[in-house]
């Protein structure tokens, strides 16, 4: 057995789920998309997609719909996967992975930040913050699939 702290001789990335939540279904005029206020580093203070580490007996689908109500208080959301983000260098803290899920809202619903959201925000498509990691990148992803879905 090795020596290290890990099962493997080497380790393994940690593994995240975020989601793209996105209402209205109109057109993006109307459109907002929800974020988080990071309450703590990494990019503490900057807006950011709810989203957080995957428990280890949790599917990952199921770590998407726990963090989303967790940080924003939103349930009972259907959710559709993206797809995978794993650039070398997303998370500064360490190898992170994480699963993207796009989530389809009718409308705004009120949300609150909670656990490590200092706040939960819808703001309009066309007038976004900065995001945190990189959460633009899954946003533009997760638009393309809401395209893809609204066909």
């Amino acid at each position: 057995m090795s020596k290290n702290k890990y099962c493997y001789d080497y380790p393994r990335p940690a593994v995240t789920a975020d989601v793209v939540a996105v209402s209205g279904n109109s057109d993006d005029a109307d459109a907002s998309l929800l974020l988080i206020k990071r309450a703590r580093p990494p990019f503490e203070n900057m807006w950011a997609l709810p989203g957080g580490f995957a428990d280890m007996d949790e599917d990952i689908e199921d770590s998407a719909i726990r963090e989303l109500e967790e940080e924003t208080g939103l349930t009972d959301v259907k959710i559709h996967q993206i797809g995978a983000f794993g650039k070398v260098g997303r998370d500064p803290r360490h190898r992170t992975i994480t699963v993207a899920y796009l989530s389809l809202l009718e409308k705004e619903i009120e949300v609150v930040g909670a656990d490590d959201a200092a706040e939960a925000r819808w703001f309009p498509l066309k007038d976004l913050p900065p995001l945190a990691f990189d959460h633009g990148e899954i946003v533009e992803a997760g638009l393309k699939l809401r395209e893809r879905l609204r066909q």
